[in-house]
């Protein structure tokens, strides 16, 4: 458990993973992917996903979901690359209007992932598997394993 001197430990915080929400089933649902294996790695006992708009959960259920677990402190995590928009003004309008159904719970917006230097990783990994598949020397990686995607084409 992380100690934040001031802060509710792991058991009193609830994280909501937001993304922005997609019409795609698949990607819905690989959001509820993200929410559970960060809840299975962080020490965190209250992990939601949210969606900005277009499907459930909203960020206000999921606000809700957390407050009901017992959250006193609800961080809410963009699941974005970059900072825009969303991060500065959508996400954290949506969140403030959840947050007023219920009174003494402190929320925050984190960071959106940025130029973390392990995104640099993530994104050589992602290329060379790619690669790998394009060679022959890999049928199909974690992400593309329905066919598609990692296909080399010629102009």
């Amino acid at each position: 458990m992380t100690v934040k001197p001031g802060l509710p430990g792991n058991d009193e915080t609830g994280i909501i993973v937001v993304d922005h929400g997609s019409r795609r089933d698949e990607s819905n649902r690989m959001l509820l992917e993200v929410a559970m294996g960060f809840r299975a790695s962080s020490g965190y006992r209250t992990v939601e996903p949210a969606h900005m708009e277009l499907v459930e959960p909203s960020i206000r259920t999921a606000f809700t979901k957390c407050v009901d677990a017992g959250s006193q402190l609800v961080v809410v995590f963009p699941w974005f690359l970059l900072p825009g928009r969303h991060w500065t003004k959508d996400i954290p309008d949506l969140t403030a209007a959840a947050a007023a159904d219920h009174f003494g719970v402190h929320w925050m917006v984190a960071a959106p992932f940025g130029l973390h230097p392990d995104m640099m990783n993530t994104m050589n990994q992602r290329i060379e598997m790619c690669l790998e598949r394009a060679a022959g020397t890999r049928t199909a990686c974690d992400f593309c394993d329905n066919g598609r995607g990692c296909e080399l084409k010629t102009s």
